[in-house]
């Protein structure tokens, strides 16, 4: 019986989307099976190449800000030229630039490539969003959001374990399989995948978004700061964690075997989790994931062994599960149609922010103040997330009203093969159609 239960509920979760949903996750799986340069990239710089602990540091932070730097160009890219040329442009640029990495010798070279790295791998992000808030229907998009990220999170588990095995045999195998993956990626995209980029129909009617648009939408806005908080706060996962736990006089192997529980709890649990929470209140979600997430951390202050660490690691991991698909399906719902891009670009702003700043926070406060007041601020911080999550939320109207409204506008075309033109007349006598959508057969009302 348990087994057909879980047959039942896998099918359930799987079912109903359309394919080129799966190609996308394919190729989202398949760039983080071969995700192998971030995990190594530290002990190649100051192991193989014989550089500073200051120095990797430098190339990690000029890493991200290639990230910072693209977020908002690559969601500019995504809505005036389409999710797919973004994509292709994004992937094979990415694949060219890890490639190159591994050849590179100078220390400025390597930093210049670095930042060219984050720049291309981080650009394909705004388009994979909008893609996806494309092809989805509204009522499903947190479930496709909350699938990605179980791929992301399993490529990732598999390719830190294949990075150590890789690294022992030649650190430019791991730079050269990596680029051949994100190629592969890249002919997925362009075997697979048509432009889904909504063609606008009644161009009178709609305005136009720029960039301005974006920042003058306070209650975006609104999100995007909250969601910068909450991603400080998950940073510390990777670069206040590490530090603290050593200063306390743990291991490498220590941290390694807290933090492992992350990757195989998100695996594990994020497709049950998501059958939970699909359909229920997101405000409610918001609030509890956040306040969650900062005082999971918070715990942190009072570990002292490794199984205590672990403890800590288990409660802020189920806040990201729940955060994570959430927050994006939030995102989309504010997002108007011919603006997902600018908007999702904003949004992946936000964390690549964080992972600029969330190492610089953490070191200056650990080195000043101690360990246990960065846990405490990661409490403040995720409980003020959540109280402006609960604020916000208060005044955000419903999705039905917000697709009236202009944010799932009638009067486009989703550019695909089981695209059906709609136009105002047709979308306001059969408003179902409209939506692309049809109410799933017991599914509870957000």
């Amino acid at each position: 019986m348990p087994h057909a239960v879980l047959r039942r509920a896998v099918r359930e979760t799987v079912s109903g989307l359309p394919r080129e949903f799966w190609w996308l996750w394919t190729s989202t799986l398949v760039n983080r099976l071969g995700a192998f340069v971030a995990t190594f990239m530290a002990l190649y710089l100051t192991l193989d190449r014989g550089y500073s602990a200051s120095y990797a540091g430098l190339v990690a932070s000029l890493h991200g800000l290639g990230g910072v730097v693209s977020s908002l160009a690559a969601g500019v890219m995504t809505d005036r030229f389409g999710r797919r040329p973004t994509l292709l442009v994004a992937q094979v640029s990415t694949a060219g630039s890890v490639a190159l990495l591994g050849f590179m010798h100078h220390p400025v070279a390597i930093a210049s490539v670095a930042f060219l790295v984050g720049m291309a791998s981080n650009a394909s992000r705004p388009a994979v969003q909008a893609m996806m808030a494309d092809i989805v229907r509204p009522e499903d998009r947190v479930r496709a959001f909350s699938l990605n990220y179980w791929a992301v999170n399993l490529g990732f588990a598999v390719s830190s374990m294949g990075a150590g095995f890789i690294a022992e045999f030649s650190y430019l195998a791991g730079f050269l399989i990596e680029a051949g993956m994100t190629l592969v990626c890249a002919l997925v995209v362009f075997a697979k995948l048509p432009e889904s980029k909504p063609v606008q129909v009644a161009k009178e009617t709609e305005p136009v978004v720029g960039l301005g648009t974006v920042l003058r939408d306070g209650r975006f806005m609104s999100v995007v700061g909250l969601s910068f908080l909450v991603a400080l706060v998950f940073q510390q996962g990777s670069v206040g964690l590490p530090v603290a736990m050593g200063a306390a006089g743990f291991t490498p192997a220590d941290y390694g075997t807290a933090i492992a529980v992350n990757g195989v709890l998100i695996v594990a649990l994020q497709i049950p989790v998501t059958r939970f929470i699909e359909h229920r209140d997101p405000k409610r979600l918001l609030v509890i994931s956040s306040v969650l997430a900062g005082y999971g951390f918070g715990l942190t202050a009072f570990a002292g062994s490794v199984a205590v660490f672990t403890l800590t690691v288990c409660v802020w991991t189920l806040a990201e599960i729940v955060n994570a698909p959430t927050q994006t399906g939030l995102v989309v719902r504010l997002s108007p149609v011919h603006g997902r891009g600018r908007y999702q670009g904003m949004y992946t702003l936000s964390w690549a922010l964080a992972a600029l700043i969330a190492p610089v926070m953490s070191g200056v406060v650990i080195d000043r103040f101690g360990a246990a007041w960065l846990w405490g601020l990661c409490a403040v911080v995720g409980t003020a997330a959540g109280l402006g999550y609960g604020l916000l939320m208060r005044r955000l109207p419903t999705e039905d009203s917000v697709r009236e409204s202009g944010r799932e506008p009638s009067g486009v075309v989703v550019a695909r093969d089981s695209a059906v033109e709609v136009t105002p007349a047709a979308a306001r006598i059969s408003p179902v159609v409209e939506a692309g959508t049809a109410p799933q057969a017991g599914a509870t009302p957000a």
